[in-house]
């Protein structure tokens, strides 16, 4: 269980995840060596898994995205494993969820425009064999995005 101290630590990480050990350990009201072994404590225990980067997809020309809903046509294991190495391999789909409800899948998609998007659907999802159908809805704007405050106005 985490403590209050750790969650802090996290939601910090979470919002800048390259601040300096220094600045996190002030932040938090510890030592920089106390503040440095419990990082290493949370990454050693999964809490963290790793660090990335969060993309403005608008300034590097992914002015697209749309939540794509996918039915599959049956769950064949050999099929599904297909659907999700197909999935896992394409630098559009930047997330993808199984969940209970209607559709099997829902995934995030970034594209330059609605024609590569277009080319994304025709050839790319609607080829594999485990797709029976999807439905796209377009994203018009981002309320919340990781990394971003709620304050930005779109």
């Amino acid at each position: 269980m985490l403590n209050e101290t750790d969650q802090k630590i996290l939601r910090l990480l979470k919002r800048d995840s390259r601040i300096s050990n220094a600045d996190l350990a002030e932040q938090v009201g510890l030592s920089p060596s106390s503040c440095w072994r419990r990082v290493r404590s949370l990454e050693d225990s999964g809490a963290i898994r790793n660090y990335s980067v969060v993309l403005d997809d608008e300034k590097i020309g992914l002015g697209f995205q749309a939540i794509v809903h996918v039915h599959l046509t049956r769950h064949d294991p050999e099929k599904l494993q297909e659907f999700i190495t197909a999935i896992g391999s394409k630098d559009e789909v930047r997330d993808c969820y199984a969940t209970t409800g209607q559709s099997d899948y829902h995934l995030f998609v970034a594209c330059r425009d609605l024609s590569a998007y277009n080319r994304f659907l025709e050839e790319f999802l609607f080829r594999l064999p485990a797709v029976a159908s999807a439905q796209s809805n377009v994203v018009l704007r981002s309320l919340k995005q990781q990394g971003l405050s709620t304050s930005r106005t779109p």
